[in-house]
């Protein structure tokens, strides 16, 4: 009889304890649940390593590069992943419900299916059919190659890999799956771990890529333990609005390739559609002669992006002023504003301050910042920026404007895009090797100068 034996685990963070704990190391209160864990079956850690042991090479002997890229049929995916999947790699992706995981992981599974060999699609919260349905309707290749599992126990998953041997591996959810290697439920934090264990054994022992979904919190955390996100080569995550069609595919870690990519689609009735023209969609609604209303750019893994920045202030009518920002984070808002208060002589201590990145990107970096605070000057003031013009650059706590990453390819983006006058700090103008043609560079040392252009 296998010995058991009695552990409490948090279930915010994963901690375990042999005692129950009234608050957790992670900080969280009576979040200990007990679970009883059994010692795991030496059959199953051989099924899922599929029997073989791995040797001790030399670092000499190591072939550099020598994981074969999987293609999934998607630009932009392939783009995020770093060229396409690695064999033997484990990737983990994550969202809201209802925002497109399952329908992006159905389409590169069709496309692979037809291209590399079986697939193997393990469902634990969805039926056959129901899978069925979404891939006549997204998928235009033959699904004769696409095997579905509805099944939740990964023993019996272990035994379908070693019957069909797939190219690519799909688990949906992991928050599904559990081991009769442990007593504690399905989804609990000791399963979660178990599970993500044995998959990553499966995918390194038979040199399959295997995809993870995972459900996130309320706060857009991923579900369950950390030790999965470490455990996995890659963690995606997919975000976007409901109300929106746009989705973006962003790599928050990737052992085989940049983390600072991103895709971009659009959800239609047909699946996700790839968007190839991702700053003409962003700059859609910019018009000439609207107050509060800027184009900016920054700089997305390998290609630079171009985007629309709004800002408004309003009379604050009870108690103190509100800063509400959506797309950069509500600290760098209060110092643009202190900036602004400062250095450019704009009173807005009885205003109401809002800024809103167009299209629900939350782009990293600070060259947004000129763009984020001419627009709050243009709405205040009432004087529009010309809608040809696009305002890129960090500002300072003395007012001062740092130089931005990779200028040169956001001044020939904007010209691409048909802007004919480019404003951002003088050091970055001076840097440049090569000018874009047709665009005029207006390179500015201070907050103040940079707004005096507009005046």
């Amino acid at each position: 009889m296998a010995k058991r034996k009695s552990v409490f685990v948090c279930q915010e963070c994963g901690y375990e304890s042999p005692k129950w704990m009234g608050q957790c190391i992670c900080g969280a209160w009576n979040s200990f649940v007990e679970e009883v864990v059994r010692d795991e079956p030496k059959s199953v850690s051989a099924a899922a390593k599929g029997g073989r042991a791995q040797a001790a090479v030399p670092v000499s002997e190591v072939t550099a590069g020598s994981g074969r890229r999987i293609d999934t049929g998607i630009k932009e995916l392939n783009r995020v992943l770093g060229g396409g999947m690695v064999e033997g790699s484990l990737t983990l992706i994550s969202g809201e419900p209802g925002i497109g995981k399952s329908t992006i992981i159905t389409q590169a599974a069709a496309y692979i299916s037809q291209h590399e060999g079986p697939v193997l699609y393990v469902s634990g919260e969805e039926s056959a059919e129901q899978i069925k349905l979404r891939a006549d309707r997204i998928c235009r290749e033959k699904l004769d190659n696409l095997y579905l599992l509805p099944e939740t126990d990964l023993d019996k998953v272990i035994e379908a890999v070693d019957r069909l041997k797939p190219a690519f591996l799909v688990i949906d959810s992991i928050q599904t799956m559990y081991t009769e290697a442990l007593d504690a439920a399905p989804g609990s934090v000791s399963q979660v771990r178990a599970c993500g264990n044995i998959l990553m054994s499966i995918g390194k022992g038979r040199n399959i890529p295997v995809f993870i979904v995972a459900h996130v919190t309320k706060s857009g955390e991923l579900a369950g333990p950390k030790i999965v996100e470490h455990m996995v080569d890659t963690v995606l995550q997919f975000s976007g609005e409901r109300s929106q069609d746009l989705r973006i595919l962003r790599c928050l870690k990737n052992r085989f390739g940049t983390t600072s990519e991103i895709g971009a689609f659009e959800m239609r009735e047909e699946g996700l559609v790839e968007i190839e023209n991702l700053s003409g969609s962003f700059l859609e609604g910019l018009e000439d002669g609207s107050c509060g209303a800027a184009a900016t750019a920054v700089y997305e893994g390998t290609r630079p992006l171009l985007l629309e920045v709004q800002g408004l202030t309003s009379t604050t009518n009870v108690g103190f002023a509100r800063r509400t920002a959506i797309g950069i984070s509500n600290q760098r808002l209060a110092m643009i504003i202190a900036v602004l208060e400062k250095k450019a002589g704009l009173t807005l201590i009885n205003r109401d301050v809002y800024v809103n990145i167009v299209g629900g990107l939350h782009p990293e970096g600070t060259s947004t910042d000129l763009a984020v605070a001419a627009a709050i000057w243009s709405d205040e003031k009432g004087i529009p920026i010309p809608s040809d013009t696009l305002i890129i650059g960090e500002i300072g706590l003395t007012g001062d404007l740092r130089p931005v990453q990779g200028a040169e390819k956001l001044v020939s983006e904007a010209a691409r895009m048909g802007f004919r006058r480019v404003v951002l700090p003088k050091r970055s103008v001076d840097r440049m090797l090569k000018k874009a043609e047709n665009v005029e560079l207006t390179g500015v040392k201070s907050l103040a100068e940079a707004l005096r252009v507009f005046a």
